[in-house]
Order: structure tokens, then sequence, then C-alpha cells
């Protein structure tokens, strides 16, 4: 059973609907606005609020996904700056072998990320070991390299790593070419034990034209090494065996003391 007070406010109520229904259309609509009105700060706060939480709990995200997607986002830039480096190359050979007839173009690079993980402590800097090896395809003499330029080969294969020999070890020698109008081509051999960054260029023609600062790439003979892989860049020349044959010293463009990550180049 209601109570007095209760019929009263029900009363209100129904007369209050009455009257409301009972006023002509234009004065319903002013009411409607009003009402509204009122309420529409609430409605947006609310959906504002409702915004904010969404953004909010997109934006969390834990320290470790975040690294890892660094990472993966570099190691996904390097790939693509090795691709770049490859067209640009073939684009050029293209270019002088267009007037010769049965040339065939450069094939894609297939590469294979490596870890560096050990350090040979006798003689640190001339060679590495990752972390590939026979069950991820690496065999002995696979160029090895970083965005910047060559690095060595695989000298040594073991199930789960390799060993790799650095330029500038005796062991890894590489045919190289100068990027200069003469096209002067050497081999490239040890460094000298004060400097890890510079290594000598060897047997080039007497009169080679080799000044400072012109470009060193692989030639591709040997079988080995791809052609116009970086290597680096001339430092000086100097005369050598009584005037038979000139030397350089190159400034190696990989950094052999600060390799963390390499790529293994794989045949096509």
């Amino acid at each position: 059973m209601l109570k007095r007070p209760h019929y009263i406010v029900l009363g209100l109520v129904v007369g209050m609907t009455l009257t409301i229904l009972n006023l002509p259309n234009q004065v319903i609509g002013r009411l409607k606005l009003g009402i509204g009105s009122a309420f529409l700060p609430l409605f947006g706060l609310a959906n504002s609020s409702h915004a904010l939480a969404g953004q909010a709990g997109d934006a969390l995200m834990t320290r470790g996904e975040l690294l890892k997607q660094v990472a993966t986002l570099r190691r996904e830039n390097d790939q693509l700056k090795l691709r770049l480096r490859q067209a640009e190359e073939a684009s050029h050979e293209n270019e002088r072998l267009r007037k010769f007839v049965g040339w065939q173009p450069q094939k894609p690079w297939k590469l294979k990320l490596a870890n560096v993980v050990l350090r040979e402590p006798a003689n640190w800097w001339r060679s590495v070991q990752i972390d590939l090896g026979k069950r991820d395809g690496a065999r002995v003499n696979m160029p090895v390299l970083t965005t910047d330029g060559l690095v060595g080969r695989i000298a040594s294969v073991s199930l789960t790593s390799s060993r790799v020999v650095l330029l500038g070890d005796p062991n890894c020698r590489v045919s190289a070419l100068v990027l200069n109008q003469t096209r002067d081509a050497g081999v490239l051999g040890p460094s000298g034990p004060l400097d890890s960054a510079l290594v000598e260029l060897a047997y080039l023609p007497p009169n080679a034209n080799v000044k400072s600062g012109q470009s060193v790439v692989t030639s591709g003979n040997g079988g080995i090494f791809p052609k116009e892989i970086p290597i680096g860049k001339i430092v000086d020349a100097r005369p050598a065996d009584y005037g038979l044959s000139t030397e350089a010293r190159v400034k190696l463009a990989a950094n052999l003391n600060a390799l963390e990550e390499v790529w293994v180049l794989f045949e096509p």
C-alpha cells in the first residue's frame, strides 16, 4: 500500500506529464533543448574520459616489448640498407655491361643475421665467432659484412657456430678494386700492428692513379666475394718493390672493434 506522501508525489508526476503533453509543440521543443543543454557537459565528460582511458590503455607497453620492437626495426633497417646498396651496385654494373652481349645481371643477395658471441683473446680483432653454424646452412668462405662494408669470411664451421677471419688477417686476402678512372686492382693484405682500421692494398700497378679519399671495393675475382662490396677508402699510397708496383693504405669502412651483429652472405 502506498502511503499518502507517495500518492501526492504520484499525483504531481501525472499532473506534470499531462501538462507537458498538452503544451504546444514549440514550447516542448524548447524544453527538450534546455534539458539536453543541461546534461550535455556530463555526456561530453563521460565520452572524453572513455576516450582517454582507451588511449592510456593503448599507450601502456612494457619496456621489454619496446626494446624488442626497436631491435626488430633496426634489423629491418639494416637489411633494407644492404638491399639498397646492392641495387645501386647492380645499376652501376648494368651500365658498364650494357654494350656487351650475353651478360647476366647480378643475383639478389641472400643474407642471414648472426650475433658475435666470442673474440679470440690472443688476437681479438682479427677473428670472431658467430652463432651461425652448419644447421643454419653456413659454410666455409661465405662472406661476412655489415651495412658499412665487408668484414671478412667464414674460416671454419661447427654445428652451431662459425669462426670468421676479419680483414687485415693474413688468412683473409681480398681481391680489391679502386674506384678511380683506371679502376686499379690489387690485393688487400694484412694490417699493421698499431691500427686495426688500416690495411695494406698491395700489387697495384706502378702507374696506378691512387689518391686519398678514393673508394675501394671487392673486385669479384677469386670466387669468394661478390663484386663491389664496399671495403674502405684510400688513405695514402707509395711506390713498392723498387717502383715495380704501388702500395696503399686503406681505412676500413666497417668498425671491426665494435662488431655485435653481422650479415652472412649466402649464395642465391
